[in-house]
């Protein structure tokens, strides 16, 4: 029997494309055996955790006033430049003319002549020379020049404005020669050795904070510093409109780098505890769920749905769905799958 040119063509082109076919079948076969990831693993474990309340504060300063002054007079000699640090006490402006000073001068003189007086008619009373009214009557005349004289110096006081405490001074808002009154701004002062930060709190964690608890601030002028200090006072009342709590706590600032009226970043620190923590990088999340792999004992890996905590810088806190010694996968967790095998590179310890 004799083939045809046709059905011999058909083999000719047709044998080569089947070896192909039963080739890439065989291929695909054994592809279903997929090698084993190479991951990096660790062991969970409980750690030491603080919870912490996150707020905004304000910073304030420890002791803050307006110097102003207290009299209608000429200023005669300003003492202090702008931002000056000044010690309680210093005088600041003087306002004092020739007329305080004179009779300052006078009233300390009728004194001394009224207190010689005195002394010498005392001497004759005890000798029974004089009455003992001459004596009495020269007493209330001695007494009438002190009060005079005390007078004297409380107005010329008055005159002298002087920093009540320690601080940092703001811009100078007065000259020599400038006409002051009652009330009139001579400079701030800001004691800032200590700032008061000021921050608001949901009423729902009232509970959790008391006097002594350690806080952590941080601004955005100083991004790489951090400031530590203690809560000091909860107020007494709570915000019927917003429902929050206001918190005074204290910061040292030696440095004085912190400034009334700064926006500062609050951590309020609660008691310590132990909680099983893992790092970030080892969960995944999907929408408002969040798995972990963990590994078992022939190498491969099982999804495991976590519930987390709070969370601090790289790690976060499991609530449920681990337990302390379970191994998880950290690095290479986002080609797994459940049940794939994996090849554990972790460096020993």
């Amino acid at each position: 029997m004799r083939f045809g040119p046709t059905p011999l063509r058909f083999l000719l082109v047709f044998l080569p494309l089947l070896a192909l076919l039963a080739g890439c079948g065989e291929e695909a076969e054994g592809g279903r055996a997929a090698p084993a990831a190479t991951v990096t693993t660790l062991a969970v474990e409980a750690k030491p955790w603080r919870d912490t309340i996150q707020a905004l504060g304000t910073a304030r300063a420890n002791e803050s006033v307006m110097v102003t002054a207290k009299v209608t007079e000429t200023v005669v000699r300003v003492n202090f430049g702008d931002g000056d640090l000044v010690e309680a006490g210093d005088v600041l402006v003087d306002l004092s003319g020739r007329a305080e000073v004179a009779g300052l001068a006078e009233a300390a003189a009728e004194f001394r002549e009224s207190q010689k007086q005195y002394q010498r008619q005392q001497q004759l009373a005890a000798q029974k020379l004089i009455p003992a009214g001459q004596l009495d009557t020269q007493r209330a005349a001695m007494e009438s020049a002190r009060a005079r004289l005390d007078a004297t110096r409380a107005r010329l006081s008055d005159r002298v404005i002087t920093a009540p405490f320690a601080g940092v001074l703001g811009f100078r808002q007065v000259s020599p020669g400038t006409l002051v009154t009652p009330g009139t701004t001579i400079a701030s002062l800001d004691d800032v050795s200590v700032i008061k930060l000021d921050f608001s709190v949901p009423e729902s964690f009232l509970s959790a904070l008391e006097p002594g608890q350690a806080i952590r601030a941080t601004s955005v002028a100083y991004p790489d510093q951090e400031f530590t200090g203690e809560v000091v006072t909860i107020d007494s009342r709570v915000d019927p409109v917003s429902r929050a709590v206001t918190v005074r706590a204290s910061l040292p600032n030696p440095d004085r780098l912190l400034r009334p009226g700064m926006l500062l970043t609050v951590e309020v620190f609660q008691p310590e505890r132990q909680a099983l923590v893992v790092p970030e990088i080892a969960v995944i999340q999907v929408s408002r769920s969040a798995h972990v792999f963990r590994v078992k004992p022939d190498n491969t890996v099982e999804q495991v749905d976590v519930t987390l905590g709070q969370r601090r810088r790289g790690e976060v806190e499991v609530i449920d769905g681990l337990s302390a010694g379970d191994r998880i996968v950290i690095d290479g967790a986002v080609k797994l799958r459940d049940g794939s095998a994996i090849t554990d590179v972790t460096p020993a310890p």
